[in-house]
């Protein structure tokens, strides 16, 4: 447990200290994310936050893990996905060559050990690891369109996979959550509303991945796989139920649903719906937290504890979600709500 209370300080000092730095670099070399219309901010923000959560994050667990076979390929995997981003946010690339380049760390990834382990043939499970860390890695990178919403969802998920993986002796996965938590309350600081500087898709790119990953790895001997894999599902609820919400929204709209930058996140129905930005934000976190809870209960249940609560989450879920497009559209008018 000290060794990862000594790895928290350091991810979080690091980024903590390394931000205002990094937004100084931001602002000299004009790295910035200029306001349009379908963006919050009013004023050209600094956007290199990304490299100060990797900072604090990545290179820790470099430093922590020198030479560990188990975590080489997560390291480089993740290197990858934030370079990706890093020449996103500097020169928007087409979306086939964004993921393509995504693939290809999840290929790596999957390759050097992150791999679900049902028990069905290899490619399967290695068909379902590619798509659990495609849907997350995106699904963290929509959820970035409000101040703090990324960071403190992605730390507020890091902080029960160190619980988690704590409690079933994960030696590996409980280190990288721990500098992940660091990381991004380090930078959370100065990305909470009115932020400060953004970390963009170098951040939550590389935010999402490592969740996938770490979620993906966690294992709970004590109890049923039939059970238990519901655990990551509930631990990244808020992302994934984000993305469930604009994915359903768009296509009814005949949208585009990988369209990023619309102002049709639950957060700014949130909004819309008469709270302010900063507590949208928060109410967020306690959804997150609710969901944490949650899977630590699955943990520990039977069959069918387990299936009957991820039976009233679903229908909790549909129901929010129609509700949420129907009254909360922020493509119809005020007064028809």
């Amino acid at each position: 447990m000290q060794t990862l209370i000594l790895i928290f300080l350091v991810a979080l000092a690091i980024t903590g200290f390394g931000t205002p730095w990094v937004r100084k670099m931001a602002l000299a070399l004009d790295f910035v994310d200029a306001p349009a219309e379908r963006k919050l901010h009013g004023t050209p923000m600094p956007l290199l936050g990304g490299v100060a959560i990797f900072g604090g994050a990545i290179i820790v667990l470099a430093v922590v893990f020198w030479g560990n076979p188990d975590i080489i390929g997560v390291l480089l995997a993740a290197t990858m996905i934030a370079v990706v981003g890093l020449v996103d946010d500097h020169r928007p690339l087409p979306a086939w060559v964004k993921f393509g380049g995504q693939a290809l760390a999840f290929v790596v990834a999957i390759a050097l050990g992150a791999q679900v382990r049902l028990p069905v043939a290899p490619p399967i499970n290695y068909m379902l690891a590619f798509l659990w860390l495609a849907v997350i890695t995106n699904a963290v990178n929509f959820l970035d369109n409000m101040d703090g919403l990324a960071a403190g969802i992605s730390a507020v998920a890091a902080a029960y996979i160190v619980l988690l993986a704590s409690f079933n002796d994960q030696y590996v996965i409980a280190p990288m959550a721990a500098a992940m938590l660091g990381a991004c309350l380090g930078f959370l600081r100065y990305n909470f509303n009115p932020a400060r500087i953004f970390m963009g898709d170098t951040g939550s790119l590389m935010l999402g991945f490592l969740l996938a990953v770490m979620t993906l790895q966690l294992r709970f001997p004590a109890n049923s796989n039939f059970v238990t894999w519901m655990v990551p599902v509930f631990i990244l609820g808020v992302p994934l139920f984000d993305l469930s919400l604009v994915t359903f929204s768009r296509v009814r709209r005949r949208v585009n649903p990988l369209t990023t930058a619309g102002k049709d996140h639950t957060s700014h129905r949130l909004v819309r719906l008469g709270f302010t930005q900063r507590e949208a934000v928060l109410l967020l976190y306690l959804l997150g937290g609710a969901f944490g809870m949650v899977a630590l209960f699955i943990t520990q249940a039977t069959v069918t504890e387990g299936y009957l609560i991820g039976l009233a989450t679903v229908v909790l879920a549909v129901f929010a979600i129609w509700w949420l497009d129907a009254n909360a559209n922020p493509f119809r008018p005020k007064t028809e709500l």
